[in-house]
């Protein structure tokens, strides 16, 4: 953790909602004229997506039918908390991007699945954001949660997770509902031993929590919209929130625990910039002064 040279870490699962996170963050810096620089999760993937599909046959062939993008060794984590270390001691470090779809390859020049060149990233910052899988990991001599100096989890309830996801690769990566169930159930053993434990590193969660019916998320037409959802917001450290004041400015929320408030579905944003805003402020200013 570094005042001088300070990073956010958003962190959760696919199909979880990082993104939204992300284009909040990126309004706040533009608001208050933060100079951030950014680094993906997928950037750190071990395998280009042929190279994973053959991993991922082999070790099918050997019997583990629980490798995926979400193991440990699927990725290069002691790359990203090097990554971390060097940005919170020097404000440095390098990245690359993974190439998702033809879009981003007609950009990049990169057939799709691939990643570009590492790059240096940009001098004279004043904090590094990351949006990815594992930005709040410690395991086996890996300990990216302590280089992050505001850890965010995005952990909306697991079915309305799931109806994410399958609507998401369904629609803009061409996937069958049997394909991404398919792929749900290989990650399961990861996403209870490498995804969620990471939820209790982090310093503020938002789950969203839909109030209508999602029994049965492989035969859901719709994702839920913002109106038919909650949003529990929980604190791991309360002290210093104005609750208060949250709730007076959040209509129809309200505090379900000492470190937790409810909001509604279309209040997420408003409650972000609320909360994040000033932490984002401290943070820079913290930052200038050191």
């Amino acid at each position: 953790m570094s005042k001088k040279h300070p990073i956010i870490s958003v962190t959760g699962s696919s199909g979880s909602g990082t993104t939204t996170i992300k284009n909040t963050f990126d309004q706040i810096f533009r608001r208050e004229g933060v100079r951030a620089v950014s680094i993906e999760g997928d950037a750190f993937h071990r395998y280009d997506r042929a190279a994973m599909q053959a991993e991922l046959a082999r070790r099918m062939e050997a019997g583990d039918f629980t490798f995926s993008h979400f193991s440990i060794d699927a990725n290069e984590l002691g790359l990203l908390e090097e990554v971390f270390r060097s940005y919170g001691a020097e404000g440095r470090g390098r990245t690359r991007h993974y190439i998702h779809d033809d879009k981003e390859a007609e950009s990049w020049g990169i057939e799709p699945g691939g990643f570009t060149p590492w790059e240096e990233l940009a001098p004279d910052s004043d904090l590094l954001f990351y949006e990815g899988l594992h930005g709040a990991v410690r395991s086996e001599g890996i300990d990216i949660a302590g280089q992050a100096d505001l850890k965010i989890g995005v952990v909306p309830v697991i079915n309305l997770e799931w109806i994410q996801k399958i609507h998401r690769d369904r629609a803009s990566r061409g996937y069958s509902t049997e394909a991404v169930t398919d792929t749900i159930l290989r990650r399961m053993h990861d996403y209870v031993h490498v995804i969620c434990p990471q939820f209790a590193e982090t310093d503020i969660n938002f789950q969203r929590v839909p109030v209508v019916d999602t029994s049965n998320p492989f035969t859901a037409r719709w994702i839920p919209t913002p109106d038919e959802s909650l949003v529990v917001i929980r604190f791991r450290n309360p002290r210093g929130i104005d609750f208060p004041y949250l709730t007076q400015m959040i209509q129809g929320s309200w505090m379900s625990r000492a470190n937790s408030i409810v909001i509604p579905g279309p209040k997420m944003d408003l409650a972000m910039q609320l909360i994040l805003t000033p932490l984002v402020a401290r943070m820079v200013g913290e930052s200038k002064r050191a």
